[in-house]
């Protein structure tokens, strides 16, 4: 087994040990990016000298500080901003801009003594679900790379599952981190809202953003959101309760746990085979204890449309700050004022972008305001209930995380019931602002399943609890792609 085929938890044991230098793990995973992004091209940017220069004052530095994410690499999505790095936002607006500050998770991951490896693909300021919109050419899926890897943060799922690294970062605005790690068959945890500071994060929507983490197993991810996890004084919206150890509800025990399954969510455009591995992996849980019961969501249907309208109203707010007179990308082709702002967005911008923003100004205009943002919001408060009722009875509620396997390159103008049903299981835990998480469950056609997870407010120690035991339950998690390293 090479050091890159390791879990994050393989190699902090073996850092904290001193049987491998920090050094040594950054170079190895630099050599693997090096062989695998002709393949797959999941980063925009590989930060080698400065990933070299990091591992090597991390070596120098006393065994007895040392943090919980030692010497382990880690790649960050292209959105999360990082001090004296490029951010791109995979945008020509962004493709020279290089942040004064980090993140809040940055720092974190930096105190904690995680090695930064570099900056990872995403679709063109998350907007997209196959990473086929960034500006800097789309990332392919390394269980075949005739597919997609699904996104926004697809570059953040495929460089995991192609053995690249260990750990990511990526954002998840409608199902941004657990699709693309269902169609990659890795885990992918969208903690709730306000869990994880949103500062350095560009905003999208920002009543739905969230950072999320992807890894390969289950107790990977419990560590790499108890280091990011938090209150933070740079962002009102994050949260005062105490992060938990998230690797102690690693227990394996789920008796008696109570598991709602949605109708909707093995129904109508749900591939039907996506639905035979979900309800197989129900039977897994079933047999370890868990009561799985069918319930009702009346207004689940209504989430999709809800989806779109808020977060472009929101889209388009924030997205008026690049206008090439602060920073980013500034036409050359101005004669004026007006021309200047309108040929900057015109030249910078890509077609799905400006799509959202426009769709985004018509919901918010005067004329449509009432009709469609102000309602919009009021199905949300519909949904929400939906779930706030399930959850009184129910510990967890469970489906699959996307209704088919990855798409083909260039197929995603296709069935739109497709796109439908894969939104109406992806957005409700941001529209309710809750926890869900997507783990392996099984493969079609050589393409990973993932199986969604969606907990109470706050609960993701829940989630990961039903996870590792579904988990070591299976052997899903432990199938590789056929391009990583050594296969």
């Amino acid at each position: 087994m090479t050091l890159t085929s390791k879990t994050a938890t393989e190699l902090q044991a073996l850092l904290q040990k001193g049987e491998v230098t920090a050094k040594e793990v950054t170079e190895a995973t630099l050599q693997t990016i090096e062989q695998q992004e002709e393949k797959i091209h999941a980063f925009i940017h590989v930060a080698k000298e400065e990933a070299t220069k990091r591992a090597e004052q991390l070596d120098q530095e006393d065994a007895s500080t040392r943090g919980r994410l030692f010497g382990v690499p880690i790649g960050i999505k292209d959105n999360i901003v990082t001090k004296d790095m490029t951010t791109t936002c995979a945008s020509k607006m962004l493709e020279e801009f290089v942040p004064v500050y980090n993140a809040t998770v940055i720092d974190k991951l930096e105190a904690a003594g995680a090695v930064n490896i570099g900056k990872l693909n995403m679709d063109e300021f998350a907007m997209g679900s196959t990473t086929e919109t960034s500006y800097f050419g789309n990332t392919l899926n390394p269980w075949n790379t005739d597919y997609v890897p699904g996104g926004s943060s697809g570059g953040s799922a495929a460089a995991v599952a192609a053995g690249e690294i260990p750990l990511s970062l990526g954002s998840d605005t409608g199902g941004s981190v657990r699709q693309p790690a269902a169609f990659c068959g890795i885990v992918g945890m969208k903690p709730t809202y306000g869990r994880i500071s949103r500062f350095g994060l560009t905003a999208f929507a920002s009543s739905l953003d969230q950072i999320g983490t992807l890894s390969r197993t289950v107790e990977d991810n419990a560590l790499l959101l108890g280091v990011i996890a938090g209150e933070d004084d740079n962002d009102s919206s994050s949260s005062v309760k105490a992060v938990p150890d998230f690797t102690a509800a690693l227990t394996g025990d789920i008796k008696g746990l109570k598991v709602a399954v949605p109708k909707p969510y093995l129904g109508e455009g749900v591939d039907a085979e996506i639905a035979t591995a979900v309800r197989e992996a129900i039977t897994v849980l079933e047999s370890l204890g868990a009561i799985c019961e069918e319930v009702e969501l009346p207004h689940i249907q209504y989430a999709p449309t809800t989806y779109y309208v808020i977060s472009s109203s929101e889209a388009q707010s924030n997205l008026s700050r690049f206008d090439g007179l602060r920073y980013g990308y500034h036409t050359e082709n101005a004669e004026n004022l007006e021309q200047a702002y309108f040929r900057t967005r015109q030249e910078g911008f890509g077609d799905e972008v400006k799509k959202r923003i426009i769709f985004g100004t018509y919901a918010m205009s005067a004329d449509h305001h009432e009709d469609l943002y102000v309602r919009a919001q009021k199905i949300r408060t519909l949904i929400a209930q939906d779930f706030d009722s399930v959850f009184e009875k129910y510990d967890v509620v469970i489906g699959p995380t996307a209704a088919t396997t990855a798409f083909k390159l260039g197929e995603t103008g296709g069935d739109q019931l497709v796109h439908y049903a894969n939104d109406v299981l992806a957005v409700p835990a941001n529209l309710t602002g809750r926890p869900a998480l997507s783990v392996p469950c099984g493969f079609v056609n050589d393409l990973p399943v993932g199986m969604q997870i969606m907990g109470k407010h706050f609960d993701e120690e829940t989630l990961y609890k039903v996870a590792h035991a579904y988990e070591q339950a299976t052997d899903f998690h432990k199938r590789t792609p056929s391009i990583q390293e050594g296969k």
